[in-house]
Parts: C-alpha cells; sequence; structure tokens
C-alpha cells in the first residue's frame, strides 16, 4: 500500500507552475515594481536616507530586496520570483490548515484554489511586499491552528508572535490579522489560559511594529490619492462576505470547537472590515493591502468542496471522487481569460520598459526631456541606455543623493529659461492625468513653456505613459521689456526670437537674454528720446546686439 503524499504537495506545485507561468509580462515592468527595482539597488546608506522621505512602510522589503539583487543581480526575475515563492508558501500553509481542521480533500481544494483566486493571481507576480505578507500572515494562522489544537507550548506561541511582527514590519497593515485571530478565539471557545498567551503574543508584535506606523504617519501624503469609499467601492468587499458566509454555512460549522469556518470566514472577514473602517479617517481601501484575507476564502472553497463530496459519497462514490479535480479543471477554464489578462502589460497602470523603448526611437543626441510628474523620471532610471544622450535639464539632485524616487528639479522661473534654450524636447508624462492630483509649480512651468513656445511634432501613447516630441517654433514671439541701457526704451514689446546675447549685467532672476534683430516696432512718435543723435544711436545699437530678456 503506497503512503499519500503531504496534502501540501500538489497545490506548492501548482502555485508555482502558475506563479512561473507568463512571468516576464512581455518583458514589462509596472511603476510601482520600479520603485522597488530602483530601492533596491541602493545602497543600506541610500536605503536610509529614502525611508526617511517615503516609502518607510516598505522598508524591510526593499532591504529583502536589496540583498537580492546583490547575489543574483537585477532582473525581472529575481523582481518577482520572491512573490511566486511566497505565495507558495501561502498555499502549503492554507493546504495544511484545511487538512488538519477538514480532512486531506478540504486542504488539498484549498491549497489549489487559491493561486486560482483573481486578487491572488495579481500579486503572485508582482514585485512588491502583497505576497510575502500573504505567506506570513499563512504561517502565523498556521501556528495558531496548531496552538489551539494542543501542539506545542511556549516556544510555539514566541514564534506566532515573531511570525506577526516580521509581517507586520512588511506591511503593518498586517496586522489586521490579529483581530481575526481574537475571532476564531472566540468562535472557538478558547480557554483563559490560551487567550492570555495569545494576548502577550500578539501585544508584543505590536509594540515591535508601533514605531514603524507612528513614523509612516507622517509620510501619509503617499496614499492622499487613494478615493474615498463610495457604493462603487463596497461592491467587491459585500460579494467577498456574502460569497463566504454561505460558504461557512454550508460546512455546518459547530460552535466551540475549531473548524475550517471557524478559521477561514474570520481571515477572510474582519480585515476586510477593518480596513473600511480605517478608511473612515483616512482613504486606504485598496484590495491589494488585504489580499492576505484571500486565504480565508480558500479556506472556505476547500471545506465547501470537501462537504459536497462528503453528501455525494453515498450515492455518487465516483463523482465524489472526482469533483476537485474537475472542479479545478472548470475554474482554470472559466477563469483563463482573466489569467491571460493579468499576465499581459494591460493589466497594469503603465509600462515603464515600453516607453523607454519608445524614446529609444524618437530621441536625438543633444535633445532635451522633461517629466511630468518627477516620479515619471523612473523610466530613464530603470531603462538608461533609453535616455543615451538626453539632457535631463530640469534635475539638480539625482533620486538617489535626494532619498526620493524622482529627484530634485530646478525652480519653476530656471526651469523655464532652460526650456527656451533648447531647440527639441521631449516630455515624458501620463496617459491619463492622475484625478485630484494638484499640478506643482515646477509642472504647470514645463507644460505652459512648452505650449507657448514650441511645436508638437510628435505625440504617443505607449501603455500607461505618453511621449510628446516638442521643437522650437521658428519665430517665436516673446513679450519683453525694453531696458534703457540697452535700448533706451522701457515698454513691453513682442518680438522674433533670436540667438543669446547681450551686452548689459545679467538679471536679478538669473534668466538667460535673447537678441532680437532690428529695432522695436512701433513710430518714432511713440517712443522719442530727447536729441536725434541719441535715439538714431540707441536704434543702430539695436540693428547689431540688443538686450531682451527671455523667460
Amino acid at each position: 500500500m503506497t503512503s499519500r503524499p503531504p496534502v501540501w504537495a500538489a497545490p506548492v506545485l501548482w502555485t508555482v507552475l502558475l506563479g512561473l507561468w507568463g512571468i516576464g509580462r512581455q518583458r514589462s515592468v509596472w511603476r510601482d515594481e520600479a520603485a522597488t527595482w530602483l530601492v533596491a539597488q541602493r545602497s543600506t546608506g541610500q536605503i536610509a536616507h529614502t525611508l526617511q522621505h517615503m516609502d518607510a512602510v516598505h522598508g524591510l522589503y526593499y532591504l529583502w530586496m536589496h540583498v537580492l539583487f546583490s547575489c543574483f543581480g537585477p532582473g525581472i526575475l529575481t523582481l518577482r520570483l520572491p512573490s511566486v515563492l511566497a505565495m507558495t508558501r501561502a498555499a502549503a500553509c492554507v493546504a495544511v490548515i484545511g487538512g488538519r481542521l477538514g480532512g486531506f480533500r478540504a486542504g488539498l481544494a484549498a491549497g489549489l484554489a487559491l493561486p486560482l483566486l483573481p486578487a491572488v493571481q495579481y500579486q503572485l507576480q508582482d514585485g512588491r511586499s502583497y505576497a510575502l505578507v500573504a505567506a506570513g500572515v499563512g504561517l502565523s494562522t498556521l501556528l495558531l491552528a496548531a496552538l489551539l489544537q494542543g501542539r506545542g507550548g511556549a516556544g510555539r506561541w514566541v514564534a506566532y508572535g515573531g511570525v506577526v511582527l516580521v509581517t507586520g514590519l512588511l506591511h503593518w497593515l498586517s496586522l489586521l490579522v490579529l483581530p481575526a485571530h481574537a475571532v476564531t478565539l472566540l468562535w472557538s471557545r478558547a480557554g483563559r489560559g490560551t487567550w492570555a498567551r495569545w494576548a502577550g503574543a500578539s501585544a508584543g508584535a505590536v509594540a515591535g511594529v508601533l514605531p514603524l506606523i507612528l513614523y509612516s504617519r507622517d509620510q501619509a501624503g503617499q496614499v492622499a490619492w487613494i478615493p474615498p469609499l463610495t457604493w462603487h467601492t463596497m461592491i467587491g468587499p459585500a460579494v467577498l462576505l456574502a460569497l463566504g458566509g454561505l460558504a461557512a454555512l454550508l460546512t455546518r460549522p459547530k460552535v466551540g470547537r475549531l473548524s475550517v469556518a471557524a478559521v477561514g470566514l474570520p481571515l477572510l472577514a474582519v480585515p476586510q472590515l477593518g480596513l473600511v473602517g480605517l478608511s473612515f479617517i483616512q482613504p486606504v481601501f485598496l484590495d491589494r493591502y488585504v489580499v492576505f484575507s484571500q486565504l480565508g476564502l480558500a479556506l472556505l472553497i476547500g471545506a465547501v468542496l470537501d462537504a459536497g463530496a462528503r453528501a455525494a459519497a453515498p450515492r455518487l462514490p465516483r463523482v465524489s471522487a472526482w469533483l476537485v479535480p474537475t472542479v479545478v479543471v472548470a475554474a482554470v477554464a472559466a477563469l483563463l481569460p482573466q489569467s491571460l489578462a493579468v499576465r499581459s502589460p494591460a493589466s497594469r497602470v503603465d509600462d515603464v520598459l515600453a516607453v523607454a523603448d519608445r524614446v529609444r526611437e524618437l530621441r536625438r543626441d543633444g535633445d532635451a526631456v522633461l517629466f511630468v510628474p518627477v516620479f515619471r523620471r523612473d523610466a530613464a532610471l530603470v531603462s538608461s541606455g533609453a535616455f543615451a544622450g538626453l539632457r535631463d535639464i530640469a534635475l539638480t539632485r539625482s533620486p538617489a543623493e535626494s532619498g526620493t524616487l524622482g529627484g530634485e528639479e530646478a525652480d519653476p522661473a530656471t526651469i523655464r529659461t532652460l526650456t527656451l534654450a533648447e531647440r527639441r524636447v521631449l516630455l515624458v508624462t501620463d496617459a491619463v492625468a492622475t484625478g485630484g492630483a494638484v499640478p506643482v509649480a515646477r509642472d504647470s512651468a514645463k507644460l505652459a513653456v512648452l505650449r507657448e513656445h514650441f511645436t508638437v511634432v510628435t505625440d504617443e501613447t505607449v501603455r500607461g505613459r505618453r511621449v510628446t516630441v516638442y521643437e522650437r517654433r521658428p519665430a517665436t514671439e516673446l513679450r519683453v521689456t525694453w531696458h534703457t541701457r540697452c535700448a533706451g526704451w522701457s515698454s513691453p514689446r513682442l518680438l522674433p526670437r533670436a540667438r543669446v546675447e547681450c551686452d548689459r549685467a545679467p538679471s536679478r532672476s538669473g534668466d538667460r537674454t535673447a537678441v532680437a534683430p532690428g529695432p522695436p516696432p512701433g513710430g518714432a512718435g511713440s517712443h522719442r528720446r530727447s536729441t536725434g543723435t541719441a535715439q538714431q544711436g540707441r536704434r543702430d545699437q539695436i540693428g547689431s546686439h540688443v538686450a531682451v530678456p527671455a523667460w
């Protein structure tokens, strides 16, 4: 008689296969993955400097990816494989929990279901921390279930608290798993000793994460773009909770008994409801922040399939035996369009590599480049070769030096002046403006000078980004003031653009000056001087080199 393989074996292989399928996503990297790519390649000192300005909540994840990039080099596989392996760990934990609480079939079905869930498929191949958070939540839930079954003692409680702590440092919203675990303790009617040990382990984990929570509050502006809750936003969570509640009812759980429903339903519902509650204080509701709650849904799916197979076994034993494989195949077929879509570049908001490739084709040596907003500079940083020969005229401090993703740029007046000195400028921006975003003065200055003094020669949208090529108009008119020292006039005039040159002292603003050929328009009666000789001398000077401020 052959022994049965462990319940986690098939889910692990299944999750790895799904994770490796299309992991390159047609050689695309979106903006959040670009942030991981860029920060992870900085030194540990530069990462610490960066976390003082942004993304403190992702600090531990960036350090982990820094180690991997240092060992294996930066690349798409290095970027995404950790998420695949982490979600594989989560699937294994789900399978073991289901197997221990509901039987082998329930665990097997739960482990196979997890990587098929749409929200999980999205994070399965994403170069961010959310798959690692799911793995941590899965492991902590497995430890709790074992402890509630009487497996292990004080050492396992310490391990439970440590896993919750590390997971919280990966993303502190993962602490929403603690109230879910509390509901499980209530459901299973845990004793006072169990409550006390759980409270101690949980308090230690929260205390360890609390400094990160307090520090990251100063960076709350990074999530200011998240919209407030609406009825439309609540449709997804409401459907999940309804499905989870129905699945729990179908398994006929008993209060006072540790069951799959006692673990799965709180794990699905409580983090979702907790994030909704936090969003009434500050809008933070994004499904990826609580993607770990999908582990609860997978557990409930496994329990329902097991209950269905048990019900069919007396009359239809063959149907019972093949129920789980049949449902998995049907789910794969039904979700195939979604699975293909999530592995395509269009599944993300943009693609920094695609826009870099287009810039490579459009650029000419000596061209200038501008980015609106500054964070769109990520394309040039991830794929620097595509921007070779282009001059980033607005940049004053690199992102690594400034501890930011976009770097520091010159003031609006300087940007305008530098742009006016160029004949050809490439602008990289978003295809669609971010809703609710207030343009900063520097970006407004860039767009204004390009609109007023340049002509669009190419305008293309590339996977969520936009590349526009501008050329200087051959006869751009500038509104200028004629200074007495140079020309004897002081009223504004419109003159054609010319080369930069002036024999007067530079202006206080530091702007460069343009030379205009010929006298200003207007008759002699409009700007007379006291002597005709002096006026003629000034006009001769205008005919050669007259200073006109250009801004």
